[in-house]
């Protein structure tokens, strides 16, 4: 079985800043139902490389999925970054590029909730198109405290302005140059949020940036499930290869590592048997008896049919997170979560072994 990707036209091609530019495709006509996306949600493309063929890269996307305009992910260029330049300096109307279906959680679970946004550079993306969204379809306030070097940085300048204008009541909107007020430090954002405590808060930026600003966050006692941060990488593997070649490697490495950790009294044993388990997954719930211990979830959820998130496969984004209800599972590979996400049961289904013989999870 393939990964399900597509080729994407590109409609529209607009610079945003010197090293930042818009592009927009057009839904593919085959499969319109697979790009129907959440404020916040990102696409993987792939970008031709002369060494790897492939690189897997994930940018968010700028859009708004309720306006019915195309989808349009915005990248900024970074330094050495090859797939970002080669975006910036190729793509035009008309080409094509391969992409997976939209993935990611880091989105709203409602749009009537007040929102507190956290931007940092081209972190702006997803904050974007959460906030044309939430302005769509929502009734909250939002607020969006927007970080950047200097004015020539500052992504959708102009569409912020003419949002904030026709939207007075709802959205404020604050720019923080560091040419002008330098790097901010904690204790100001600590009195930037002091007055939105209740709001939903959204991080979104350089590493720095949001560790700073979710520790604040923590500080001022959040609960986590109103405190959100973006989370991926760029991708090391390709997840557009022949997905069944890429499943049994790993299913060899699992059972490998699973033999290196008999001995080890750091790493408990898994289950014998067939496991239980319990998802929740877009307000239905799955419940099965034969998991096999050796096979990951998100790999055995698709053989029974369920249609679980994922983008990766790798353990090296969040799309495919899941939280532990019950039970507990062992990754074989993280490269995304952070020590705050394990302990509040957040796990990678792409990535999940059963540790125990019942597991009950949950994607929402």
């Amino acid at each position: 079985m393939d990964i399900e990707s597509f080729l994407l036209q590109v409609v529209d091609v607009v610079d945003e800043t010197a090293d930042a530019r818009s592009i927009s495709f057009a839904v593919p006509a085959e499969a319109p139902e697979k790009f129907v996306y959440k404020p916040g949600q990102f696409l993987t493309v792939a970008v031709p490389s002369d060494q790897t063929g492939i690189a897997a890269r994930c940018y968010s996307l700028s859009s708004s999925p309720h306006d019915g305009g195309p989808l349009t992910v915005t990248v900024k260029r970074t330094v050495d970054g090859y797939a970002s330049n080669w975006i910036c300096d190729n793509l035009k109307v008309g080409d094509t590029m391969r992409a997976l279906p939209p993935s990611g959680i880091f989105t709203p679970a409602s749009l009537d909730a007040d929102l507190l946004l956290f931007a940092g550079g081209s972190g702006v993306t997803p904050i974007m198109s959460i906030t044309r969204t939430a302005l769509d379809q929502g009734s909250g306030r939002i607020v969006v405290f927007y970080a950047n070097r200097d004015e020539s940085s500052v992504i959708f300048a102009e569409e912020f302005t003419r949002l904030a204008s026709e939207n007075p009541d709802r959205l404020q909107v604050i720019h923080w140059l560091e040419s002008v007020q330098g790097i901010p430090s904690p204790e100001q954002i600590k009195a930037f949020v002091a007055p939105y405590l209740s709001y939903d808060a959204f991080v979104c930026g350089p590493a720095p940036y949001m560790k700073m600003v979710t520790t604040v966050l923590r500080e001022l006692e959040f609960p986590r499930d109103r405190r959100h941060q973006e989370k991926f990488v760029s991708l090391g593997g390709n997840p557009f290869g022949d997905i069944e070649e890429m499943q049994e490697a790993e299913r060899e490495i699992a059972e490998a590592e699973s033999d290196e950790a008999d001995g080890a009294a750091d790493v408990p044993a898994g289950p014998a048997g067939p496991v239980k388990v319990e998802v929740e997954l877009d307000g239905d719930e799955h419940t099965f008896d034969d998991w096999d211990p050796k096979v990951k979830l998100l790999d055995f959820l698709e053989s029974k049919g369920v249609k679980a998130p994922y983008s990766c496969r790798e353990g090296e984004c969040s799309a495919c997170a899941i939280r532990l209800l019950e039970g507990e599972v062992r990754m074989l590979h993280n490269d995304v979560l952070d020590s705050e996400d394990l302990a509040d049961g957040i796990r990678l289904g792409c990535q999940s072994l059963p540790m125990t013989d019942t597991v009950r999870v949950t994607y929402s």
